[in-house]
């Protein structure tokens, strides 16, 4: 048998190209454009750590297994280990660093100051970044796999524990972490139920 062949008058297949060595990538990073020019296999985390130097994300397992790295991508929760910056160009990409800063903390970040949630803080800036975008799917109604009416997404421990489990701690602070997220939701619940009863 005789392999196929273009029809006549038709232009020879060019085949697959090769991938550019280097490709330009814009991000937002903590509300700063930034544009590189990166070899397309790199991961967002090492992107954000050697090209960036933003140093709060931590690289722990680089499979995607303990959380560390997360960061926020247009305000979801994601792995940055597992996924290549190229992928992300255009967006907008939130670290630790972004989330406040020593003169003016985030919420969650005073939070687990005072509820002892840092410990030994390697895990802290995904556990910071997680949490974030846990409170926000909550109050956008996101269900999880344990949220009893699917219609009614509410806050409680249970809900809290099953959204942060991919955010491993090896000092085990889960019951701070827990009850610092848990004061900020319901600073942030009163105050959303004050602005409506104005």
């Amino acid at each position: 048998m005789t392999p196929p062949t273009a029809p006549q008058g038709a232009a020879p297949s060019e085949g697959p190209q090769p991938v550019p060595a280097i490709l330009p990538v814009t991000l937002t990073v903590n509300g700063q454009e930034r544009t590189l020019n990166l070899d397309p296999r790199v991961s967002l985390l090492d992107t954000l750590r050697e090209h960036l130097h933003l140093t709060g994300t931590k690289k722990g397992c680089d499979h995607g297994q303990c959380g560390a790295c997360t960061v926020l991508l247009d305000g979801q929760r994601v792995l940055s280990c597992l996924t290549l910056a190229v992928m992300h160009d255009g967006q907008e990409v939130t670290t630790v660093e972004g989330l406040g800063t020593p003169d003016d903390l985030h919420p969650l970040q005073d939070a687990f100051i005072r509820h002892d949630g840092y410990q030994c803080g390697y895990c802290t800036p995904g556990q910071l970044c997680s949490s974030v975008g846990t409170l926000d799917e909550i109050a956008r109604g996101v269900p999880s796999h344990v949220t009893d009416d699917l219609n009614d997404v509410s806050f409680s421990a249970n809900e809290l524990r099953e959204r942060l489990s991919g955010n491993l701690c090896r000092c085990a602070a889960y019951p701070n972490i827990i009850a610092a997220v848990s004061e900020v939701h319901a600073a942030q619940s009163g105050a959303a139920t004050q602005e409506a009863a104005q």
